[in-house]
């Protein structure tokens, strides 16, 4: 072990007062840690996101429109291809979608709006639109749960300059924690943890310049979400 790199360890064990650990406590410090992440235990949840899952549904409207989120609903899958044709013509937007190869996105009746272009595949520069799914909206918030993986590319959620997001109402969770209690069940396992998880909390902004919010510094400047209202069709 390099020097440099011994006194790194070094300044970190003594800040967590630990000293140098022989094999058998490494191991069971291991041993509590996978414990830990196996039954991880529930932080206080506000009492705000402690609703009815159909007051989720509006809290979570209410949230993401007051950070300049826009919100189309609904009623059923299909109509969402005409949703964001309309979407891109009321703000003068191309008709090229960079799609996310997901199943859900891929069913929808594209074919029905023959004026729209649709490429599937990551995010790249020169794409000024792209549709993603989300894992998971937080109504406390009004913020988006993204994941990356193989069918929801990380480069779709940042790169292009228009994000429009498809996800059923039915995945509106209260709190944070129930977002991330979902995405523990439906991964199965730390060991299929996805490479990134993403909070997005409306458009990218900063204020960093004299205090100006800028919209677009480090992501997309507009932010559109196709809710499909399936949840008042199950009840």
């Amino acid at each position: 072990m390099s020097t440099a790199r011994e006194k790194i360890f070094s300044t970190l064990r003594r800040g967590l007062k630990r000293g140098q650990e022989d094999a058998a406590s490494y191991d069971a410090a291991v041993a509590r840690v996978n414990q830990r992440i196996g039954a991880p235990q529930r932080n206080l949840v506000p009492q705000r996101a402690q609703l009815p899952q159909p007051q989720q549904v509006e809290l979570f409207i209410q949230k993401a429109t007051a950070l300049t989120v826009t919100v189309d609903r609904v009623a059923a899958p299909q109509d969402v291809p005409e949703a964001i044709a309309n979407y891109l013509a009321q703000r003068n937007l191309p008709t090229t979608l960079r799609l996310a190869p997901h199943p859900d996105l891929q069913a929808l009746p594209w074919a029905d709006k023959p004026l729209l272009s649709i490429e599937a595949g990551p995010g790249r520069s020169r794409d000024l639109v792209s549709v993603t799914p989300a894992f998971a909206g937080i109504a406390e918030t009004g913020t988006l749960m993204l994941h990356s993986g193989s069918q929801t590319a990380t480069t779709l959620h940042f790169v292009p300059d228009n994000h429009i997001v498809v996800m059923r109402s039915s995945q509106i969770t209260g709190s944070m924690e129930d977002a991330f209690a979902k995405l523990r069940q439906s991964i199965g396992g730390v060991q299929n943890w996805p490479r990134s998880v993403n909070l997005v909390t409306g458009p990218s902004r900063t204020a960093d310049i004299e205090g100006v919010p800028v919209l677009g510094a480090h992501g997309p400047r507009q932010l559109h979400i196709v809710l499909i209202d399936d949840a008042a069709q199950e009840g």
